[in-house]
């Protein structure tokens, strides 16, 4: 009796847990539905829980159905040895057992059977088999995942038939507990040919079938072939088609006649006709390995470029194609050293532009002098361009979010962290050319509400999604939320916009349980009006949406001049491992060998509005997602046209081409081989430490006017010179394209490490460096950035000065101009283009003064500072001294 209560405590345990786990699930399933309908989404929800329904069923009825068939048929075999009665218990074992490998296996292949339904063909063939592309990025994948599924699934029934076979065999024999068995004797007395004559009369059809599938898995892994490393290219080599190839197709042979010989086994009952054929694919795998080795190492690397020849071109082909390179178009540029006063002043835009800021000192600048409290955050800086006053600006960017998290520990109440501070507030804005005489950026938007000095508008300046917005919050309820800070005192408000989920009684139950919050439901600040916001942290909310993509990690702050609200713009990518020939590549902790930037998100910042724009109609991979969810993407043409003009080419994006582009800038195989043209990317030295350079947003002219672009300088492999630039244009209508400027092959054109090391022995700038080092100060030296302009090359680098004190600013002190051998420090870049070019235009934009009797001032004024400054008036005489001269 005992046992009989507890055997049935553990069912009633294991059913009330298996009933808690589909609540919870079912919640979560609710839950999402809900918010996908609150954001006008429900069919992306809908598509995918369909799918997965009518996947689910006929696999139920397969697996559930060929279980009970198959046990039913095994236990006519045992019935007589036992006295127990296991029939009536198959059907519902194997309905339960069959739905629950159904739910497994329709979860995940659910989209990969989407995306086979719905395929855009690539119009390319791989050259070795001739299919088209989009046979390797759809059909292959479901197809290979269908063998292992059904292969995984009868493996396991044949290893469950195996062991009922030595539970139930007339050969064991039970013995008392005190008997004692070892392994040895146990295989020598049950696991003889009698038991396996038995064991393949019950599961010949079960290994005949394995067999078959084992065959069609070896003609499939042929295909395989074209993403093969080995040798010096990726994708099939040379042995890979002379060897692997025919070894694949020779395994599938064996496999398929293997299935004869298991027949054959079981009707003359000679259990070595079965082994025959998996032995043989055995030998045959290990004959096939080495004659792979043998002809590798002696026929293939003594000849190597002449047999890998035609492999290294597929190589090149399609991974230029692959990471959308082939479409580079090469410039030649004509590089002169003829730049003057007047063709300074025919590029005005251009050197309006250049920028003698950064933004990674900046951020920590925008937070000590523009947070305003301590709960505000710029998570960091974007850089973008606008239109101000009638003026094309580059500009740095960051939006003032909210982080709960730094709240005071009194603070940080239920209410507070979910009701009250609900939102950031605004955004600061400054120009990347200018800075004030202390070396701090010049505001263009600041404070709390935003001011401005320029015809740039906020209206709706509140930020209730953003990149750090990762907890829920309810709004609309009777506690007002906080706003912003005024004085002493705060601002409330009530929000108005359209996110959010209606929270009545029922909903109110369902997400306490899904936020595990018991405030939630019996607050009494939540009325009937009260919603609740979740997946405000954008890169979560685009991910819910739609994680087939991948998305930047830079999601950037747009100021929509037509309608005076902020946005967020995210790139979003399509990816694969699929595409045949093309080398892999690391991008952002995925590794791929396809890649396009095929979509952009917009968010309403305020009501989380979110819309995903295809920009690249051309990708197959999008134009499959869009056939499955037309109603998830809508056309470029619907692109808001105040965010048009602020559409970035994705800096994560170019610096992966980039890096390929390092290599495979070279079509012809045999220079590509003897890695005769490899290049590097340039290095400089970055706040007192040799980096890569990281690519730069400039603004310089291409055609007829100044664009807003992004460059990365590229060097020979170990030497410093440059020897081209990789240059990605923005604007419109020339939003995408890339090309290369190839400078002069004849010219030695300074890299930007050749600027630091003259920077380095300059006799007047580098003792200058050494003065501000002492008395508690560090010199930092910011991004070299490379200007093309009129057919030459300027280079700029900002140098800042901060205190070794833990609450100082780096202050932007001095811009370096260098061009061709004239190095020039100055106090702003007005002055070093006065010095420079001996002329100086009252069009540029000022900065702080620079004249003779002003730094004569200054000298003054710095006789009445402590001895603290005593190394700057040095600094001030030294260039006097220069000026005089």
């Amino acid at each position: 009796m005992k046992t009989i209560k507890k055997h049935l405590i553990k069912i009633l345990v294991a059913v009330l847990l298996i009933l808690f786990i589909l609540f919870t699930q079912g919640v979560s399933l609710f839950t999402d539905f809900l918010w996908f309908d609150s954001i006008d989404l429900k069919s992306v929800f809908m598509i995918e829980l369909l799918t997965k329904l009518y996947l689910f069923l006929p696999l139920w009825i397969f697996f559930g159905g060929f279980l009970t068939l198959y046990l039913r048929n095994l236990n006519k075999s045992y019935a007589h040895l036992t006295e127990l009665n296991y029939k009536k218990f198959i059907a519902p074992i194997s309905v339960v057992i069959g739905g629950f490998i159904a739910l497994i296996v329709s979860s995940g292949i659910w989209f990969d059977y989407l995306k086979l339904i719905n395929m855009e063909s690539f119009n390319l063939v791989d050259p070795i088999f001739n299919l088209d592309i989009s046979f390797y990025f759809f059909t292959l994948p479901f197809l290979m995942e269908i063998i292992q599924i059904l292969m995984t699934f009868l493996v396991f029934v044949f290893i469950g038939t195996t062991f009922v076979e030595l539970l139930f065999s007339e050969q064991i024999k039970i013995v008392d507990e005190s008997s004692k068995v070892t392994p040895s004797e146990f295989v020598s007395r049950n696991l003889n040919k009698t038991f396996f004559i038995r064991l393949l009369s019950k599961t010949k059809y079960l290994l005949m079938v394995i067999l078959l599938l084992l065959g069609v898995e070896f003609y499939l892994k042929t295909f395989d072939l074209l993403y093969s490393d080995r040798g010096i290219t990726f994708g099939a080599g040379y042995t890979d088609i002379k060897v692997t190839l025919w070894a694949y197709r020779v395994y599938a042979l064996v496999a398929i006649l293997s299935i004869v010989a298991t027949f054959i086994a079981f009707k003359k009952k000679k259990i070595v006709y079965f082994a025959a054929g998996p032995l043989v694919i055995l030998a045959l795998i290990i004959v096939f390995s080495l004659t792979a080795t043998f002809v590798q190492k002696l026929i293939v690397e003594p000849d190597e470029i002449s047999k890998e020849r035609e492999y290294l071109v597929n190589n090149i082909e399609f991974t230029q194609k692959a990471y959308n390179l082939d479409t580079v178009d090469l410039v030649d540029y004509p590089y002169e050293e003829n730049l003057d006063y007047a063709k300074i002043q025919n590029n005005t835009e251009t050197i309006s532009n250049i920028r003698i800021n950064d933004e990674r000192p900046l951020n920590q600048t925008f937070n000590q002098i523009q947070s305003i409290r301590l709960y505000y955050d710029f998570f960091d800086i974007d850089i973008d361009r606008y239109v101000i006053d009638g003026e094309y600006t580059q500009v740095f960017i960051s939006a003032r979010e909210l982080d709960q998290y730094k709240l005071d520990n009194k603070a940080m109440t239920w209410i507070n962290q979910f009701l009250k501070y609900t939102h950031g507030y605004g955004i600061v804005m400054s120009p990347v050319n200018r800075v004030t005489n202390e070396g701090q950026p010049v505001l263009l938007f600041k404070n709390i509400p935003p001011i401005t000095t320029t015809d740039l508008v906020i209206n709706r300046p509140e930020i209730y999604f953003g990149e750090q917005t990762d907890n829920y919050i309810i709004v609309n309820t009777d506690e007002k939320e906080f706003d912003y800070p005024s004085g002493s005192d705060n601002v409330e408000t009530m929000y108005s916009g359209e996110a959010g989920i209606k929270l009545g009684a029922m909903n109110k139950l369902l997400f306490s349980i899904k936020e595990r919050s018991m405030k939630l439901l019996v607050s009494n600040n939540i009325n009937s009006e009260s919603k609740i916001i979740i997946n405000r942290r954008i890169l979560d909310r685009v991910n819910e949406i739609a994680p087939f993509l991948r998305y930047d990690s830079d999601p950037y702050i747009v100021l929509n001049r037509e309608d005076g609200k902020l946005y967020w713009i995210i790139d979003a990518y399509t990816t694969s491992m699929a595409y045949p020939y093309s080398q892999t590549f690391n991008f952002n902790g995925q590794v791929l060998n396809y890649i396009r930037n095929s979509v952009k998100v917009v968010i309403d910042v305020y009501n989380g509005t979110t819309k995903f724009y295809v920009y690249d109609q051309d990708d197959p991979l999008i134009k499959t997602y869009l056939n499955i969810y037309p109603e998830l993407f809508e056309p470029k043409a619907d692109f808001p046209s105040g965010l048009v003009a602020h559409t970035r080419y994705p800096q994560n994006y170019f610096d992966l081409q980039s890096r390929v582009f390092k290599e495979y800038h070279v079509n012809n195989p045999v220079v590509f081989y003897n890695g005769e043209d490899v290049w590097d990317i340039a290095t400089e030295q970055y706040m007192g430490e040799v980096q890569t350079i990281q690519s730069n947003y400039v603004m310089f002219k291409i055609e007829e006017k100044a664009e807003f672009a992004l460059i990365l300088p590229y060097t020979p492999k170990g030497k410093p010179n440059m020897t081209s630039l990789l240059v990605a244009r923005n604007d419109e209508p020339n939003y995408g394209k890339v090309f290369l400027y190839r400078f002069p092959k004849d010219k030695t054109i300074q890299g930007p490490i050749m600027i630091e090391s003259r920077i380095d022995q300059d006799s007047v700038i580098s003792p200058q460096f050494t003065l501000w080092g002492q008395e508690g100060s560090r010199v930092l030296r910011g991004n070299v950035i490379v200007v093309p302009i009129e057919n030459s090359l300027l280079y700029i680098e900002p140098i800042y000065i901060i205190s070794d004190n833990e609450d100082s600013l780096p202050e932007m002190k001095r811009v370096i101009l260098v061009y061709n051998d004239t190095f020039i420090m100055e106090q702003t870049l007005e002055l070093g283009l006065k010095r420079m070019f001996g002329e100086f235009d009252d069009t540029l934009p000022s900065a702080e003064p620079g004249s003779i009797e002003e730094l004569l001032e200054e000298i003054s004024a710095k006789f009445n500072l402590t001895k603290e400054a005593l190394d700057e008036l040095e600094v001030l005489i030294n260039e006097l001294g220069e000026k005089i001269k």
